[in-house]
């Protein structure tokens, strides 16, 4: 069983169990409530069917989580066979094109298209996938036309909504450079929790947001994003529940998906940018100053949908709501996460650089765990999950016959 199925299959496990993680203090009664209403409803899996795990499975499940956490979800017996592979941004892409300009073309018509034109093949998309996706397709475009309601949570750290938008232009007096600003807002507060400017939108720069956030203001119970490409990956679902967090998509054309972190964007970008003088700005590290400050004006003014509280007040009001989350532990949730084939010559790639691992493994393919820096590289163990530290290859010192004897060790057994 390859790794991105048994994520997926314990994504679905998650899922199921997340209330019990993110709701809060339980009692046995309560648990049990949970379990028994659980296993009468219908569960999309991860190959598309519709499951009813028994209260026993439920159960286990949890108990599996609480002792293990997220990795303990994940099944160690094959169970993907059959399992087509995931729809790709190409694939996406197509099929989003056929459905827009051929509106009446059914799944089937899709499907055939996708085959002929070499996209796919019969045996790793089925026609199930298609349909279900052009099924998704056209839930969404009913979303037109039906009423939504403003509404807020009642406490902090119930949900943070992200986003980015474009920021200042950085200009070295020849060439413009283009600037992102990503954000996180606390629902009930309006408190900016983490906030950044960067060169580059995506998931590695969204994910710094977040662990700040989090080291800064404890887990949310859930965090909500649209379906941009940096937000809606499987290193974005793998944080969350690793962080005991459950994470949720708007679906498009709904207006009140996102209406609070977009409208600060508004009002950022008329109360800052727009003030800025961009001749005084050469660096992005000066950019990063304003804007920081900019923000801590703006947590530390009254605004009027709350009474005239501060959005930093009302967050930390609540102080006795905020769960901590152990700095070391933080670390380890915080690593990206891939799958590679190790060389004969016992050798991994990671972004271009070459990286040895122990000789057993030649041959096999490795999972890998690692800081997005680069700064910290890891093989893990499938059975125990024990993080084994790993090391660029260094040609001169192996010549020598002096290996780095390091990567052999556990990180437990430098502990």
């Amino acid at each position: 069983m390859n790794e991105e199925t048994r994520n997926r299959i314990a994504l679905f496990r998650y899922g199921i169990i997340s209330p019990l993680i993110t709701g809060g203090e339980m009692s046995p009664a309560q648990r049990g409530k949970f379990f028994r209403d659980a296993q009468e409803k219908k569960y999309e899996n991860w190959k598309g069917e519709y499951v009813s795990p028994s209260e026993d499975t439920l159960r286990r499940y949890y108990r599996s989580y609480m002792n293990g956490g997220f990795d303990a979800l994940k099944p160690n017996g094959r169970s993907d066979i059959g399992i087509h592979r995931k729809l790709d941004d190409d694939i996406l892409t197509q099929i989003n094109y056929l459905h827009k300009e051929y509106p009446r073309l059914p799944s089937t018509m899709i499907h055939q298209r996708l085959i002929e034109n070499g996209t796919i093949s019969k045996n790793n998309v089925s026609l199930s996938t298609i349909t279900r996706y052009v099924s998704k397709l056209k839930q969404n475009e009913g979303n037109f036309g039906k009423e939504y309601r403003r509404y807020e949570l009642l406490h902090v750290n119930e949900v943070w909504y992200g986003d980015s938008s474009v920021g200042p232009y950085l200009s070295d007096g020849k060439k413009k450079q283009k600037t992102w600003i990503i954000a996180l807002i606390d629902d009930a507060s309006r408190y900016i929790v983490g906030i950044d400017i960067f060169l580059n939108d995506n998931y590695v720069n969204l994910m710094s947001v977040i662990r700040s956030a989090v080291i800064r203001c404890g887990r949310p119970k859930s965090m909500k994003f649209d379906n941009g490409a940096s937000y809606r990956s499987g290193q974005m679902e793998l944080l969350a529940a690793r962080m005991g967090t459950a994470v949720n998509y708007a679906p498009p054309y709904t207006p009140t998906g996102k209406a609070k972190i977009e409208r600060w964007f508004k009002s950022m970008k008329m109360h800052w940018m727009s003030g800025l003088n961009r001749s005084d700005f050469h660096s992005l590290r000066e950019l990063q100053e304003s804007l920081f400050e900019y923000v801590q004006k703006y947590n530390q003014s009254p605004h009027s949908s709350l009474n005239q509280k501060t959005p930093q007040d009302r967050f930390y009001e609540e102080g006795h709501l905020i769960i901590r989350i152990d700095e070391t532990k933080i670390n380890d949730i915080f690593l990206l996460e891939t799958e590679r084939k190790v060389s004969i010559d016992g050798i991994v790639f990671i972004e271009n650089q070459e990286y040895e691992v122990d000789y057993r493994y030649a041959g096999q393919k490795l999972l890998l765990r690692y800081s997005p820096d680069l700064s910290r590289i890891y093989s893990v163990n499938r059975k125990t999950g024990e993080l084994d530290e790993i090391h660029v290859l260094n040609k001169h010192a192996n010549a020598n016959g002096h290996r780095h004897s390091s990567f052999m060790m556990s990180r437990k057994d430098k502990d």
